[in-house]
């Protein structure tokens, strides 16, 4: 690999994959969703496996995720589903990824299944939080409106209980993520470079360092910083709110009306770009929440350059997306609000190194679950799996030897396989 490619912003993701097992068929399925979109999935079925564990994300793909070897090495099949939005936060709603996974599960359940898990990481973790809490309840009590109030058809959609869920590094929501990683220091939302400097923490005058030092922030700039950055969160959710409801008005202007002016303005994209969003003073600051992660945001190792780039959370958004997947203050997808109605046996695995799912969050979020079954486990591992240290297996080695026991121990599981 080239000296590039190695220094570039935002490598260093990629780790060693374990090879697939034999005995594992792969198949790829098209499914209808409940409101007519059209979502894919990759069926891994393991020669004489009963239980599937279903991997999603709400905006990534997870077709190579490298857990999948090592699930079908534990003797189970695996299922990765795709979203309607992969890959693109301008659409994504997560009450409509609801609906892709919801798609998923019956299709697992009509292949004949006896048991079927589901696996989140990161942000697919509090995804399988969400789809548990609403797959529990009785559908006329589920969400039926999106937090932007437009219909979502989960009381009417078929949505099979898993029987068990297994969560690896999860995050406490985009939504909560988003909350502590926002630039307060952002002026003029039309500005990427504005600035005030009291609020900034790549200026030295506030504590950074020349990276890789670490930073020090005081508790009194912190204090300062995290109500900045919560309002600057209330400030984009006022603009999506009176956004949604500008295309509210001329959907009910269009139904009266039928001229197809209203119907242009009701279809007009509404877009919101939030500049500046690798802000995390944890990022550079060790000392806050503290755990063995490097120096750096889950998008690399100069989140003071990351911070004015393309690449970050929540750039270009709807108001539907907006209020459904990053406000802290109105989406459905936070970890913690879901957990309460997560009551099937849980593992529920942390890395030690995560930029994102720190310890605090972490202890909150394990609390919360309703389940009475819970088996809790710190390895060691960054949140995409990296090694801590140089030589050390991959985090996604360190969890699965927790998992294998812990399905075995659950469920039914094929006979070992050779490699292939």
């Amino acid at each position: 690999m080239s000296p590039i490619a190695v220094d570039r912003l935002g490598a260093g993701r990629d780790v060693d994959t374990a090879a697939v097992p034999a005995g594992a068929t792969t198949s790829t399925h098209q499914l209808t969703t409940a409101d007519g979109a059209k979502v894919e999935g990759v069926l891994h079925a393991l020669d004489g496996a009963n239980t599937v564990v279903t991997v999603m994300h709400p905006r990534q793909s997870m077709t190579h995720h490298p857990m999948i070897p090592l699930f079908l090495a534990a003797g189970v099949s695996v299922w990765t589903q795709g979203a309607r939005s992969p890959n693109n936060d301008i659409a994504l709603v997560h009450e409509q990824a609801l609906l892709d996974a919801a798609a998923g599960h019956v299709f697992l359940r009509e292949r004949g299944f006896a048991s079927v898990l589901v696996f989140g990481h990161s942000g697919g973790g509090t995804l399988a939080a969400f789809y548990i809490e609403q797959a529990a309840l009785e559908p006329e009590t589920r969400i039926d409106v999106t937090p932007a109030g437009r219909p979502v058809p989960l009381p009417g959609t078929r949505m099979p209980l898993p029987d068990g869920a297994i969560f690896l590094a999860p995050h406490p929501g985009q939504g909560q993520v988003l909350r502590q990683c926002i630039d307060p220091s952002v002026t003029d939302e039309l500005d990427p470079m504005s600035v005030d400097p009291d609020l900034d923490m790549y200026a030295a005058r506030n504590g950074f360092a020349p990276p890789p030092e670490p930073s020090r922030y005081s508790a009194d700039f912190l204090a300062t910083y995290r109500a900045a950055q919560a309002e600057r969160i209330a400030r984009i959710d006022a603009r999506a709110i009176e956004l949604a409801a500008d295309a509210a008005r001329a959907r009910a202007r269009f139904s009266r009306s039928h001229d197809p002016a209203d119907r242009r303005a009701a279809l007009a994209p509404r877009i919101i770009t939030t500049y500046r969003t690798d802000a995390d003073p944890a990022y550079v600051d060790p000392s806050i929440d503290p755990n063995d992660r490097h120096y750096g945001s889950l998008f690399g190792h100069r989140p003071d350059l990351i911070n004015y780039g393309l690449v970050g959370f929540g750039r270009l958004t709807t108001p539907d997306s907006w209020l459904s997947t990053w406000s802290a203050n109105h989406t459905n997808a936070d970890f913690v609000r879901c957990a309460a109605g997560v009551h099937v046996p849980t593992l529920y695995l942390e890395f030690s190194g995560d930029q994102a799912a720190r310890p605090q969050a972490g202890e909150r979020m394990a609390a919360a679950l309703a389940t009475t079954d819970t088996t809790r486990h710190v390895v060691r591992g960054q949140h995409f799996g990296q090694p801590v240290a140089a030589g050390e297996p991959t985090g996604y080695a360190a969890a699965s030897a927790h998992v294998a026991p812990w399905i075995a121990d659950r469920f039914d599981t094929a006979p070992p396989h050779g490699t292939r």
